[in-house]
């Protein structure tokens, strides 16, 4: 037995006790039926003082929430909005106390105070069987509900908050994932597969088998067959140019032994319900330590990456007749983009590399989201940790999706191990991007970064589960 089987057994084995023991207690009132009853219940668990019957009651509520209809899902969370905010009464004497004194210890009362009663209602529910999972469901509804829903945000804030601390690095296990590890997991690899879909068993096998592929996966103790975030690597001798040099099934493997570059050709987040809790890029530091170890001979790790936003973008800078990145010239060549089998047309093809890649030069490094960040969220990812923005393939992807997203431009991001905390540091204080002296060549306008995103359109990205590849 494992230890995890074992923890989540005795969790059962508790709650059972606990649920004997609360069918034992009088009670004094009978509990409404719907929200008000699991709004007795949520209230009852905060006062509870007994472990056992604490774990019952939270295994109770978790059990109801997932037999509510959307409706009554969306009446739960505006229950905890309304119902489970900070204690007024308290918060306001803890207020004027810290007023008349302010020492370490009215400060924590304050700090105490103000602390949301849902937050120790979420902390208590975590504690029922299989309560990190159903919570983290229940956090996936909850962002569909937000966007509607604007009063959900403070609720969203405590389980994000509660999450960065129960999914923090040092809580995580990274894990190979290769064609021995059990099916259960290989078939969430398949699904999760958020990039390069993967279509089948033996396309799995392709990408896991042979001598030159590698896989890692971060789990939680919690979730030991749940991979939270997984990337896919390829070794190869060169920095790759297009995604068929990576997955081409007639591809002839190399020895891994022989490879000077490791490829990180697709992350993928699994778990919606923990969208803005990173740990991506504390994946690619430690598998970057990993590999070094494995293959010391490595000495070039890189991305070949998408560009999802790319198309959108430049379409709206196509239809802006003021642009200043786009030229009546570059305009007529890229209409040709409008002819769904263009990049089967050798001369529309010349034409649309010439203007487009200056204007791709552009976009990542002059262009702005209203609030000054990075347009593309691809890149805000491996810029921010460090790498350098290395080259533009055009056409590198022709599959419907990358065609749709950014007309089969890819990118590769290059992770220099010597200047990792140098390019972080220009990103994440001045907004710099580093970037190599041939990208910065194609461009053509001297004009500073101006935004050219909508914000609506940055948050429906956002609800990508797509990282990067």
């Amino acid at each position: 037995m494992t230890g995890t089987s074992f923890f989540s057994d005795m969790v059962q084995t508790i709650t059972e006790r606990g649920r004997k023991l609360l069918s034992f207690s009088p009670r004094t009132e009978k509990l409404p039926s719907g929200l008000a009853g699991l709004e007795r219940l949520c209230t009852m668990l905060l006062s509870s003082r007994g472990e056992a019957s604490g774990m019952a009651l939270a295994a109770e509520i978790l059990q109801q929430w997932s037999r509510l209809n959307d409706g009554q899902q969306r009446d739960f969370m505006l229950l905890l909005a309304d119902r489970f905010g900070p204690d007024s009464d308290k918060l306001e004497k803890a207020i004027d106390t810290y007023r008349a004194e302010r020492t370490a210890k009215t400060v924590l009362q304050l700090h105490e105070a103000a602390e949301p009663r849902r937050q120790e209602l979420i902390r208590r529910l975590n504690l029922a069987p299989k309560g990190i999972s159903t919570l983290v469901g229940m956090r996936e509804r909850l962002l569909e509900l937000k966007a509607d829903t604007p009063d959900l945000e403070a609720v969203d804030a405590d389980f994000a908050h509660l999450f960065t601390s129960w999914f923090n690095r040092g809580f995580l296990i990274l894990r190979p994932i290769d064609w021995s590890t059990p099916a259960q997991i290989l078939e969430k690899i398949i699904q999760y597969e958020a990039v390069h879909e993967i279509h089948d068993w033996d396309e799995l096998r392709r990408r896991l088998a042979p001598t030159d592929r590698r896989c890692f996966a971060f789990f939680h103790p919690q979730l030991p067959d749940d991979p939270l975030i997984f990337v896919e690597v390829a070794l190869t001798k060169t920095i790759p140019e297009t995604i068929s040099d990576v997955l081409d099934e007639k591809r002839a493997p190399i020895q891994a032994q022989d490879a000077r570059t490791a490829v990180f050709y697709s992350i993928s987040n699994c778990q919606v319900g923990l969208r803005g809790i990173s740990f991506g890029n504390f994946l690619i530091k430690q598998v970057v330590e990993d590999l070094r170890r494995d293959l010391p001979k490595l000495d070039t790790f890189v991305t070949l990456s998408p560009v999802p936003g790319f198309a959108n973008w430049l379409g709206r800078e196509r239809r802006n007749d003021d642009s200043d990145v786009l030229s009546v010239e570059d305009k007529a060549a890229l209409a040709a983009l409008d002819d769904a089998d263009w990049f089967d047309d050798p001369i529309k093809t010349t034409a649309v590399k010439t203007a487009l890649l200056p204007a791709a030069a552009w976009y990542f490094l002059r262009g702005r989201t209203p609030d000054g960040r990075a347009i593309d969220p691809v890149a805000r990812f491996h810029l921010g940790n460090g790498a350098r923005l290395e080259r533009l393939n055009f056409l590198a992807d022709r599959s419907p999706r990358a065609v749709r997203q950014a007309h089969g431009l890819m990118v590769n991001y290059l992770y220099k191990l010597d200047d990792i905390e140098t390019n972080h540091e220009a990103f994440a204080q001045r907004g710099e991007i580093v970037a190599a002296p041939a990208i910065r060549k194609l461009l053509r306008s001297e004009k500073p970064a101006r935004a050219t995103q909508p914000k609506e359109q940055d948050k429906t990205k956002a609800s990508s589960k797509e990282l990067s590849s």
